[in-house]
């Protein structure tokens, strides 16, 4: 029992390290939110408006993808599955996927009215954006409902299933960081803030669900290779 305790305090320890270790970026990013414009950020600002003022097409198609992979489909299509695992007798799983978008965003939302930072003033902007800048909230949700969605259908994936599924998220996620910049929105350090947010989220609220399994006496599991609750996903599966 004694070494039982031993190995979940010390997983305990090493998740509260990790997260700790993903929030330093960020708090880094918040010295740089709060201060003037840098010139990385004004640069990026600049030159991306000047493409998309010169490229109207491109910049139709940058709206386009930022509208679908917005805030809002990511929340439908978390929802949704959840709705999906609860019919499938998976609450726990249904239940984190909803908190951990919810706890993201709302997260993400306090930030902004907190540090209450300017979007960037471009002339004849080609697409405007309402609220404060930092962090960007198309970037976080993004971050949350792609990680989310994929560590869900995981343990259905084969190895190189796996792999595609990640890399699909990370090109979703950078994609739409981009149309955030380049749409003249947001600031580069919003969008690394919103990425590193909603990572911090997800590892913080993966790690908690997993010690969770461990108390139980499951079998102990590795979120980002075999999903959350590899064992409730397999059942449903093998009920469709």
């Amino acid at each position: 029992m004694r070494t039982r305790k031993g190995r979940l305090g010390l997983r305990l320890t090493l998740a509260g390290l990790a997260a700790a270790l993903v929030m330093i970026p960020f708090n880094l990013l918040l010295v740089v939110a709060r201060r003037p414009v840098n010139a990385l950020d004004a640069g990026a600002a600049w030159n991306l408006h000047e493409y998309a003022l010169a490229h109207p097409d491109v910049t139709r198609l940058l709206i386009v993808w930022t509208d679908l992979f917005g805030p809002w489909p990511w929340r439908i299509a978390v929802i949704t599955y959840a709705a999906w695992l609860l019919h499938k007798g998976a609450p726990r799983l249904a239940a984190w996927a909803v908190t951990t978008v919810t706890v993201g965003g709302l997260l993400g939302l306090a930030l902004k009215i907190i540090l209450a930072r300017a979007r960037p003033h471009l002339p004849d902007p080609v697409a405007l954006a309402p609220g404060d800048s930092f962090p960007s909230g198309h970037t976080v949700n993004v971050t949350l409902g792609a990680g989310v969605i994929v560590l869900l259908v995981l343990p259905m994936l084969s190895r190189w299933e796996k792999v595609l599924a990640w890399v699909l998220a990370c090109f979703l996620v950078v994609s739409v960081g981009y149309t955030r910049i380049a749409l003249g929105v947001h600031w580069v350090s919003d969008v690394a803030a919103g990425i590193v947010l909603g990572v911090a989220v997800i590892a913080a609220t993966t790690a908690a669900f997993e010690t969770w399994r461990r108390e139980q006496g499951r079998r102990p599991a590795s979120p980002p290779a075999d999903g959350v609750e590899p064992e409730s996903m397999r059942v449903t599966h093998d009920q469709n």
